[in-house]
């Protein structure tokens, strides 16, 4: 199956993807909070969704993504990483799969290249769930700090 391949693909590689989208986010002018956020607590986080992309892809429920990524907002928030910057951080790594995809996997044919569209699909269906759900650990995060 075309998305094991992917998924395995990512996942060999995710000491260098996790460093190298660690480089991006401190040095982009979109993530400039990130530079406050050490280096081994980003790579940490974005390692474990890489070496587990296939369980978070094909197995872990809408529930799974949401608590992780609810708690994954608030404590953005809680370091002072805005709203703004963290959702560009976590399109900066949506694109960064797939440029790395892009680069690394050659389709052999019609059929290879569907299998590789439907995977595609299946990263973006993921992120922007965790983007939705990242937001609203935001919201939740700014609704305690009003009651504070």
């Amino acid at each position: 199956m075309v998305a094991n391949r992917l998924v395995r693909l990512i996942e060999s590689h995710s000491e260098e993807l996790a460093e190298s989208l660690v480089k991006k986010l401190h040095t982009s002018e979109r993530t400039v909070a990130y530079r406050e956020i050490p280096a081994h607590e980003l790579k940490t986080a974005v390692r474990e969704v890489y070496d587990n992309l296939g369980e978070w892809l094909l197995s872990k429920t809408e529930s799974d993504v949401e608590l992780r990524y609810r708690e994954l907002g608030q404590r953005r928030a809680t370091q002072g990483v805005p709203l703004s910057q963290f959702m560009s951080s976590m399109l900066i790594t949506k694109d960064h799969l797939w440029a790395f995809l892009r680069r690394e996997s050659i389709s052999d044919g019609a059929l290879q290249l569907y299998g590789e569209l439907e995977f595609l699909q299946t990263l973006t269906n993921f992120y922007d769930k965790a983007i939705y759900y990242a937001s609203i650990g935001y919201e939740q995060k700014g609704k305690a700090a009003k009651v504070a």
